[in-house]
Order: structure tokens, then C-alpha cells, then sequence
């Protein structure tokens, strides 16, 4: 008997960020789709989320910003950026910004993305396939017309007018499509860990150094979010030395850490996070597209990974009921999304690794110019600005040109400094 063909709109690989709003943003349009997720259920572990402005302009549009449940989000305006052992250089304030989404937004573990799953579950019932590993696409000359996978351990084929790959760095879609893909492994990974905070912690702390990197985030619950960048592929390195050392090198970064240090007491609260950027020559073919770390992964130093996932998806969620309309799911209309998304993702890509080589940087005189130049923005209001909306996701074009970057080391005076947004 041959096996059954289900058959859809849009069939989506992978419910991370960028593919559960995609899914969910189809079926509030009355759009079928089918999301194929190899985990058995909803992500578990240690991965808060920092939502910056738009990607909460994204979860309000999805109806899911408000429903986050008050007990596991906290607003943070100020981040303040400091040398190791703790002297200030530059405060961020998102107050700055336009409301409503003028403040960073600290989840728990993984509350935005259940809640998005939740919301999906609800308007789209058994359309979120757990327990299903994506194994190949389904063609027609060369032209995507579905794709086979395997469901609870059984094979499965989905006939869809659209495939939508949002399946991570290490794309199975995107192999399959033969799209070339340049994917760097950064030398550097993040440590992370939560932890319980001493009363009156209400700001960010991100602290540099010479080769080192502590971030602190406030928490719902009087807690704080560590991020402690390490060597790539050391973290049971870093286990063997043992929490003292790992509690000692934190209070040395940053000796306001001697209140919260005592409250690491086990492995288990901490977690790995390596980092890795993806390039690719392009994100479309007839029939299936790429959007999130499948086509563009980035350096978490651009504070803007998940949330442009999550943006890619508003975008091609947007562009569906006119490529379906007209039956066209060619590369040349499927073109339109890569040509209106690509430039601020490679501004940002672009952005994560200059800030890589000089807040990660060994090198003194680096070191040296970097706290130059946060210091140049404490003062300068036009130029903080500019990186304050790139951060928050609100900028497509870099924010200093060259003459702002003279500016910025400090090399020139600025005439503007003081005109926030100029």
C-alpha cells in the first residue's frame, strides 16, 4: 500500500524562534501549515531569552508579549558597561527609546518560547509535530514540493507549496538544497549560569577586560543571569578546576559578584553556549526559503540572533498569501524576502565580529581603545543613541561611519555629540 501523503501549505522545519512564529503568524491568517521539531517537547534548560524592542514588537503583534506571565519577565532600562574589576565606562538606557518598547525585556528559561508553542498548540492543533527528524525534500524537476521525514520513529511524507527551513546552524534544509554555507566556530563560548541576587540589583552589568568578558542581567525572582565567556570547547575544563576557582575569577571581573558567588553550589545551574556565525551564498530556491541561524547564525555579541529569526519570520509570514495567491513559490519571489532582509543581517553580522575583536580581544593597546571609546559614548549622546537602536534591533544601516568611528576613538571632537538620534 503506498504510504499516505499529508498535504499542506507550508511545511516548516524546525520550531525554534523563527519557526514557531512563522507557524503561528499562518495560522492566524488561516494559513496551513505543519512545524517538524526533532526535540519531544518544549526546550527545557538553562536558556533565558533578552528580548530587545523588536523582538517584542514581534511577540505583540503574535498576541504573546502580554500573556507572559508577570512572575517570569523584568523590565531592564540601564546597562552599564565596565572595565574588569568593576569601573564603569558607559551607560545604556533604554528609557531612550519610543514606547512602548523602550526597555530590554529578561525572561526566565525558555518562558517566550512556550508561550509562542502554547499559542501555536491553539490555533494550529496538531500541527506541531514533535519527535519528527526532517531526512529529505520531495522534488518535482527542481522545484521543492515537500519533503519526507520520519514522526515517533515513522516515515511520513508532507506535500507543501512552500518549504520553510529553520532548522540551525547545521541546516539539513539547507544541505539538501545545495546551498553553500560558510559556518565559523568562534574561538570564544559563553558559561552561563542563574543565579540568586542580593536585594537593589535592578541593572546590567556587562564587564571587559583583557581576554575576558562577565555579563549580569537581572531576573524575575531577585535573580541574575551570568554570562561568562570561556575558551571554545572548555567548559569541562572549566568543571575540573571547580566552583571556588570559577567563584573566584568572577569576583576578581567584577568584586560586586562577592554577594552573589555564594549561591553557586552546583554544576547544575550552570550551562554551555557555544557560538558560531553562518554565511550563506543565498537563502532561496524554487519552492523553500532559509530564515534564522539556517541562513544567517551570528555572534550573540550583536544581542540579536533569536530576535532576527524571529523578524525573518514576520517577514516571510507576511509575504506567504501572495506567493500562494499568485502561485509563484519561485526563487524570484521567494527573492523579495532575502532582498529585504539581508542587509541589516549582515550589518549585524558584520557588527558582532568587530565587537568580537575588541571586547574579546588579548591585546592591550585593543583593550585600550575599546574603553576609549565607551567612554566617548558615555559622553556622547548622538553616538549612543545610534548603538543603543542598533542593539535593539531598530537600525538596518551600521551605526558610525567612518568619520564617527574617528570621533567615537576620540581622535576628533564631535559638534552633534550632544543631539541623541542625529
Amino acid at each position: 500500500m503506498a504510504q499516505a501523503i499529508i498535504e499542506t501549505d507550508v511545511a516548516i522545519v524546525g520550531a525554534g524562534g523563527g519557526g514557531a512564529v512563522l507557524a503561528l503568524m499562518l495560522a492566524q491568517q488561516g494559513i496551513r501549515s505543519v512545524v517538524l521539531e526533532r526535540a519531544a517537547g518544549p526546550p527545557q534548560g538553562l536558556r533565558g531569552e533578552i528580548l530587545q524592542p523588536n523582538g517584542q514588537r514581534v511577540l505583540d503583534r503574535l498576541g504573546v508579549l502580554d500573556t507572559l506571565p508577570a512572575q517570569a519577565v523584568r523590565s531592564v532600562h540601564r546597562f552599564n558597561f565596565c572595565r574588569s574589576g568593576g569601573e564603569r565606562l558607559c551607560t545604556i538606557d533604554y528609557s531612550d527609546l519610543p514606547a512602548p518598547y523602550n526597555r530590554a525585556v529578561v525572561t526566565l528559561p525558555n518562558v517566550a518560547h512556550h508561550a509562542i508553542l502554547k499559542a501555536l498548540e491553539q490555533q494550529n492543533p496538531g500541527g506541531l509535530w514533535y519527535d519528527s527528524t526532517f531526512t529529505g525534500l520531495r522534488f518535482d524537476g527542481r522545484r521543492v514540493v515537500g519533503l519526507h521525514a520520519t514522526c515517533h520513529g515513522e516515515p511520513v511524507e508532507v506535500s507543501a507549496r512552500l518549504v520553510v527551513g529553520a532548522d540551525g546552524a547545521f541546516s539539513k534544509v539547507r544541505d539538501c538544497l545545495g546551498i553553500q554555507a560558510d559556518l565559523y566556530r568562534y574561538p570564544e563560548s559563553y558559561l552561563i549560569a542563574i543565579l540568586k541576587a542580593p536585594a537593589g540589583f535592578e541593572e546590567a552589568r556587562y564587564l571587559v577586560g583583557t581576554r575576558e568578558i562577565l555579563g549580569l542581567f537581572p531576573a524575575a525572582g531577585q535573580q541574575v543571569y551570568a554570562f561568562y565567556m570561556i575558551k571554545a570547547g572548555s567548559y569541562e575544563a572549566v568543571k575540573a578546576q571547580g566552583l571556588e576557582a570559577l567563584r573566584r575569577a568572577w569576583v576578581r571581573i567584577d568584586p560586586g559578584m562577592e554577594a552573589i558567588v555564594p549561591g553557586l553550589v552546583d554544576w547544575n545551574q550552570t550551562g554551555y553556549m557555544p557560538t558560531g556565525r553562518v554565511r550563506t551564498d543565498r537563502w532561496v530556491a524554487d519552492g523553500a526559503l532559509l530564515i534564522g541561524d539556517a541562513a544567517h547564525a551570528m555572534n550573540p555579541h550583536a544581542s540579536q540572533g533569536r530576535m532576527q529569526a524571529m523578524v525573518d519570520a514576520v517577514t516571510v509570514a507576511d509575504l506567504i498569501p501572495g506567493w500562494l495567491k499568485a502561485n509563484d513559490v519561485s526563487a524570484g519571489a521567494l527573492r523579495v524576502f532575502e532582498v529585504a532582509r539581508r542587509p541589516q543581517v549582515m550589518m549585524l553580522q558584520r557588527l558582532a565580529d568587530e565587537q568580537c575583536r575588541f571586547w574579546n580581544t588579548g591585546n592591550p593597546l585593543l583593550a585600550m581603545l575599546r574603553d576609549r571609546v565607551f567612554r566617548t559614548l558615555d559622553r556622547n549622546a548622538r553616538l549612543r543613541y545610534r548603538v543603543l537602536t542598533t542593539t535593539a534591533g531598530l537600525r538596518n544601516q551600521p551605526p558610525f561611519s567612518l568619520l564617527d568611528r574617528v570621533m567615537a576613538a576620540g581622535l576628533l571632537p564631535d559638534p552633534r555629540a550632544q543631539v541623541a538620534g542625529g
